[in-house]
């Protein structure tokens, strides 16, 4: 039997490793937009600076969310039979997108720091199309620890 994607990723020795995967992915996709994303790159240095070590430590607490989140459609891809996740995530990019932007807006909501609520408002309108722009990369990182 397959394992689950959260017992993948949530295992003891590997979820640091996926937690730098996915700072490492964030940085990648950030380096990659053009001048539309400067808001997104505005948000995301004053998160870092603003914060040191929020991101990491936001990362790590999120991680358990996008993995039960995640669950069904890794469940999904390997009943299918499918080779590229990356690939299947794209073709349900909206589902996908919708269950990944659950988890920030709820973060968001429980928040009690102004300057990240406020920077994450500032992103959340052109979040959905960087999630499914970022989607083939976020599945071919989770499908290695497979």
């Amino acid at each position: 039997m397959t394992a689950t994607l959260v017992e993948m990723l949530l295992a003891p020795d590997v979820q640091p490793k996926v937690v730098a995967d996915c700072q490492s992915m964030v940085d990648q996709e950030l380096a990659s937009k053009g001048i539309a994303a400067t808001p997104i790159k505005v948000a995301y240095k004053a998160v870092t600076a603003f914060a040191p070590g929020y991101y990491q430590e936001t990362l790590t607490k999120m991680l358990p969310s996008v993995a039960y989140q995640l669950e069904p459609f890794w469940a999904d891809f390997n009943a299918s039979g499918g080779s590229e996740f990356g690939d299947y995530l794209v073709k349900r990019s909206e589902e996908v997108t919708e269950a990944l932007l659950a988890i920030t807006d709820g973060m968001a909501s429980e928040s009690q720091r102004p300057t990240i609520v406020k920077a994450y408002k500032a992103v959340r309108g052109s979040a959905g199309k960087n999630i499914e722009a970022a989607l083939p990369n976020l599945g071919a990182m989770l499908q290695k620890y497979a």
